[in-house]
């Protein structure tokens, strides 16, 4: 019987479904994301592949963090915490960062959940992680009453020094546990220092899983009709989880599609030989980049959920902290639905507001009435009307309709995708030189709908020569997904012996994963400095660990301190294998193409118009030329060649 597998990656526009069969891809099938019910258009999107059976799912999903911001019209549920004595207000006080210093109107993010919500219980662990106050069983049944008269669905349980040790957490969680369906502790979700952090994390935890817990048991049911009973998830970390693991820890999966497309470069760059990378997704609601270095894809444990951003950097103090481990994304309002708009005093801009999938750009014809990139895009002959596969006709009258309500529409178009440019080039920048790496040293792997339109002038302001376009790019993050591996990570904090305290973790790890890859890492710091440096850690010793951080710390900073090195926290992340499909060779097509007229630096231009399909490998041809596909085309510059490769790629360098 044949196997197939099926990755499903939903994102703000669309929502992608690739159909593997054995190692090979199959289907590609791209259909609108019903944003209040995304169960339902996988469910429908899968009935368009026409298989009957699925033996495995791999899902990527954006759920968690818009049901944070309310995307999705649902209300979070009742959640309160459990404190200790003391410590009710730690949400609502946070940390002392003022985002904007001169805005004398700035008001913090509303804590999830209210003053009358939170209790304290009289329990203590000190700061060597000593028991000193157990909870009393009577505390805990006065609480317990009062959560249920005032309706509370989940709990989050958040004591002092907790992740040295979670006894007093764990007697807590199992007396609720008894009553409550929902109960997420701190040393469990994000055992690590920082009293706010971790309360905020745990909090964000238990707010999630009623939730997340339904969407995937909505999904699960939809798919008892393929006989399948075996979902995996994308983490945030880019690797993949179990179904029951993302449902009790719904922080991991926050950010798990663009981590799916950085994984999905990643792969892609193994097999034609590339290994420094910049992973650039640029989709119908956003624009991604990661940096990729030797294979290596980089990581970050500071995230904060509804954040506001600064050309893809999170403005600290905007939103609310997850500490938990994230693939190291910048991320900018800059996707093919984005909007452009003028301000009160006549000024273009663009975003951060998207048309979505429904009422879309202008020229999908269902109702929007507001330009958008897609619509530029379309306007200046940089898309095609009909593009391979696509069953609805792009109209270019209304798209040119829309731009005209803001002035000249081919003016306007020109400077919207200026402007697209300049956010995505700042979002690369911020992945390259803040983090002390050159980017003309990089090949640009540019895929989602609108990223093979952008990524030669994107690579032009960045002096980047070398550009890669994968095979599927409009479905690349789905591809990621069925190249993704298990993964499975531990974590403890402030290791008194480090060679134990590893090993500790180590053995914890082998025994969900016999058959593993292991990586370490340390958080360190210098004394005194608030935020932490990951480190990568190719030998157990402390002089070693406190080198590679000096040698970091001047990589991102430009300078080292003349103080002590202190580690606060060590990581093991264990690796399964999975099997993965393998690319396809390209087509021997026969290179055949049409005319179109074409924007080019300036001037309307006719430029042949090619099937991405009919190239043959090997195929070469000067810009400016258009290259169609299935959900996206390729702009080639003019000062730009492209080449076709032996897995279907299309290669883009400067001539």
């Amino acid at each position: 019987m044949r196997k197939f597998t099926i990755s499903v990656d939903i994102g703000g526009t669309f929502t992608d479904i690739i159909v593997n069969e054995g190692n090979r891809i199959a289907k590609v099938i791209k259909v609108p994301t019903r944003i209040r019910d995304p169960a339902s258009a996988v469910i429908d999107g899968l009935r368009l592949t026409g298989i009957t059976h699925i033996d495995e799912m791999i899902h990527a999903t954006t759920i968690a963090t818009n049901s944070i911001l309310g995307q999705y019209g649902l209300e979070l549920p009742r959640t309160a915490i459990i404190t200790t004595r003391g410590f009710a207000d730690v949400i609502e006080i946070g940390r002392q960062n003022r985002p904007s210093i001169y805005d004398l109107g700035f008001k913090k993010p509303v804590p999830l959940v209210p003053r009358h919500l939170r209790y304290e219980v009289d329990e203590r662990t000190d700061a060597t992680g000593k028991i000193l106050k157990t909870p009393r069983k009577s505390d805990l049944e006065r609480i317990a009453k009062e959560l249920v008269r005032r309706k509370v669905r989940t709990v989050a349980i958040s004591f002092l020094h907790s992740y040295l040790n979670p006894g007093n957490e764990k007697i807590a969680g199992d007396f609720l546990s008894e009553r409550f369906d929902y109960v997420s502790l701190s040393s469990e979700v994000s055992g690590e220092p920082r009293e706010y952090e971790r309360t905020s994390s745990a909090v964000l935890n238990a707010a999630l899983s009623p939730l997340i817990s339904a969407y995937l048991g909505a999904l699960s049911a939809g798919l008892k009709e393929y006989g399948c009973d075996q979902i995996s998830i994308m983490s945030n970390s880019g690797g993949l989880i179990r179904l029951h693991d993302a449902i009790v820890k719904p922080i991991k999966i926050i950010e798990s599609g663009p981590a799916a497309g950085v994984i999905a470069a990643n792969e892609f760059g193994r097999a034609i030989g590339d290994s420094r990378i910049i992973s650039f997704d640029m989709g119908g609601t956003t624009a991604k980049a990661s940096t990729i270095v030797d294979n290596r894809i980089g990581m970050t444990s500071e995230y904060e959920v509804g954040g506001l951003s600064n050309h893809g950097r999170i403005v600290k103090g905007t939103g609310y902290p997850v500490r938990t481990q994230f693939v190291d994304i910048a991320e900018v309002s800059a996707g093919g639905g984005t909007i452009i708009w003028t301000d009160a005093a006549g000024a273009l801009n663009i975003g951060p507001f998207s048309a979505g999938a429904y009422p879309g750009p202008s020229c999908y014809g269902l109702g929007g009435t507001k330009p958008t990139i897609t619509d530029a895009n379309l306007v200046l002959g940089y898309i095609s009307e009909d593009s391979p596969g696509r069953k609805v006709r792009l109209d270019t009258k209304k798209a040119a309709e829309s731009l005209s309500l803001l002035g000249d529409p081919v003016k306007i178009a020109e400077k919207a995708l200026s402007l697209a440019d300049l956010e995505m080039a700042r979002a690369i920048r911020l992945v390259t030189y803040e983090r002390g790496l050159d980017p003309t040293g990089f090949a640009l792997y540019a895929f989602g709908g609108a990223g093979p339109q952008h990524a030669a002038r994107v690579a032009s302001l960045l002096e980047i020569t070398r550009v890669v376009i994968p095979v599927n790019p409009a479905a690349f993050s789905a591809v990621g997904l069925i190249q993704a591996d298990w993964k499975y990570e531990e974590a403890s904090a402030f290791p008194t012996e480090l060679e134990k305290d590893y090993q500790t973790l180590i053995s914890k790890i082998a025994g969900k994963n016999d058959a593993h890859a292991l990586s370490l890492s340390a958080d360190c710091r210098y004394t005194g400095q608030g935020t932490d440096l990951p480190v990568p850690v190719t030998r157990i010793s402390v002089e070693q660990i406190r080198q590679d951080f000096e040698s970091l710390h001047n990589a991102v900073y430009g300078f080292t301190l003349p103080r002590d090195i202190e580690i606060t926290m060590i990581r093991v992340t264990s690796t399964e294998q999975r099997t993965k499909p393998v690319f396809p060779a390209g087509s021997n097509g026969s290179g055949g193409y049409i005319e179109r007229k074409a924007m080019i630096a300036g001037s309307w231009t006719t430029v042949p118009v090619y099937i991405r399909g009919d190239l043959p490998e090997d195929f070469r041809i000067n810009g400016p030329v258009m290259i169609d596909e299935y959900g996206t085309s390729t702009l080639v510059d003019r000062g730009w060649q492209a080449q076709a490769g032996s897995l279907g790629e299309i290669v883009l360098r400067r001539s």
